[in-house]
């Protein structure tokens, strides 16, 4: 390309940098990369700034846009552009901000009284689930999984024109599933958080189903009644390949007992069975264990309609599970206090804001009370070791096949497709793609970054 026409073409190009400030403003991490709060130059408004990780779109941002631009619904985050920056190869996602989220707004609860947690307002409770409900019964219907639902990705708006506003957010885990004969777990063995992961997934199910997410929001359901996660246990520092988790398993069934082939009929045809029957042989101690008894505990008693919803979202059996619309029609959301709109029912709002984080700082949305019970300080030591080494050896991998990949030797015809994919995407966030046939482009043309373009 002509460096002088190139020099022309970058000082057209819109850059994050120049419409928004942002420097300073870190407020989390999303699945793929960091969050910033950002406010547009021009108006003072303000958005989330998601960068993320790595040199380039990958295929992963690219499912996550072409999803995004695809889903419009209020209890969904709306994304309102994309943003390339040329000189590092980076890419930035915009959306609404969200002041708050149910990790925040749990742990508020939680910390107030020291280790006695206090409940949320069971009319809060209500309206949280039920926009919760919404979002994923949208997504749902239009044959998309979100498979990371966890307090963190639960996001509510603060003080604006979508006041107590619920939005799920972070689509990175998301995929389509409108094909039941192929296994999704080929493609991701290892989804959800683990403390909010199906005991199916726990198991190897490879053609799991929208069942995990109605699991997962049960696991929301529990801890919002009791400011408690109800499947806490030592989580793995990493994503690995192996779904299997046994320390979660026994979680499980500690709160729910051990699942006979009366509750779970297809128990034996999970991939992991007979590892499962092989490490709890003695399934008598789980005999006393019940859901029931543990929701006693945070006097939630079993007659109640709030408790027989969360126990048809956490059926151990996915194929008896409640589905979204099934809990969205249920008698709990019928019966004083009814859910309101704004979650926080036109009240103050107690929470506080968020706080910036520095830059090499990530947010810890574990609970670290837990987890010093669970392990020694010499194994988080080790564990963080591990951690800072394996991040940097799979940076150094797609450094490496980044260099490998512009060693190669290039024809005219793939030049100019790239250079032609690359212009189209810098200007995406000035359209409006909103038709399947716009969105499948976009996909294609993040492919040609990439490369894969013949």
């Amino acid at each position: 390309m002509d460096p002088e026409f190139k020099n022309r073409l970058e000082k057209k190009r819109r850059k994050v940098q120049d419409t928004f400030e942002f420097e300073g403003c870190k407020v989390g991490r999303g699945t793929y990369g960091h969050v910033y709060k950002a406010k547009m130059k021009s108006s003072g408004k303000e958005y989330a700034l998601k960068l993320i990780e790595g040199s380039g779109i990958s295929m992963s941002a690219c499912r996550e846009i072409a999803l995004l631009r695809e889903v419009h619904h209020p209890n969904v985050i709306s994304l309102q552009g994309v943003f390339l920056t040329h000189t590092n190869r980076k890419v930035w996602l915009l959306f609404d901000f969200a002041e708050h989220d149910l990790w925040h707004i749990i742990k508020y609860h939680r910390s107030k009284a020291g280790d006695k947690a206090i409940s949320l307002d069971s009319k809060m409770v209500k309206s949280l689930l039920k926009q919760i409900l919404e979002g994923i019964h949208y997504l749902h219907a239009n044959w998309i999984l979100h498979r990371d639902l966890k307090p963190a990705n639960i996001l509510v708006m603060g003080e604006g024109p979508e006041r107590g506003r619920v939005k799920i957010a972070d689509m990175g885990f998301a995929r389509h599933y409108w094909s039941p004969l192929k296994p999704l777990a080929e493609l991701d063995p290892v989804v959800v958080t683990s403390w909010y992961r199906a005991p199916e997934l726990l198991l190897g199910a490879r053609h799991y189903t929208k069942a995990i997410d109605i699991w997962a929001i049960g696991c929301i359901f529990a801890e919002l009644l009791t400011s408690e996660p109800i499947f806490h246990c030592r989580q793995e520092d990493f994503k690995t390949s192996n779904p299997y988790h046994r320390d979660q398993l026994e979680r499980i069934f500690m709160v729910m007992g051990y699942p006979h082939e009366k509750d779970w009929e297809d128990i034996k045809k999970t991939p992991n069975y007979a590892k499962l029957a092989s490490d709890f042989r003695k399934i008598s101690t789980y005999t006393n264990c019940s859901l029931a008894k543990y929701m006693d505990k945070f006097k939630i008693k079993q007659d109640s309609k709030e408790f027989i919803l969360l126990q048809k979202c956490l059926t151990i059996d996915p194929n008896k599970r409640i589905s979204s619309e099934q809990a969205i029609d249920d008698a709990y959301f019928r019966e004083e206090p009814l859910p309101t709109e704004d979650v926080f029912d036109h009240k103050t709002i107690p929470y506080p804001k968020r706080e910036f984080l520095n830059e090499d700082d990530n947010e810890d949305k574990g609970d670290k009370h837990k987890n010093k019970k669970m392990e020694a300080t010499t194994t988080h030591n080790v564990n963080m070791d591990n951690m800072i080494h394996n991040r940097s050896h799979q940076q150094q991998r797609m450094n490496n096949a980044y260099s490998a990949k512009r060693a190669l030797p290039t024809n005219p015809v793939a030049n100019y497709q790239r250079q032609q994919a690359t212009h189209m995407a810098v200007t995406a966030n000035k359209g409006n793609y909103s038709s399947a046939n716009k969105n499948n482009k976009m996909f294609n043309d993040c492919k040609k970054m990439k490369g894969y373009a013949k």
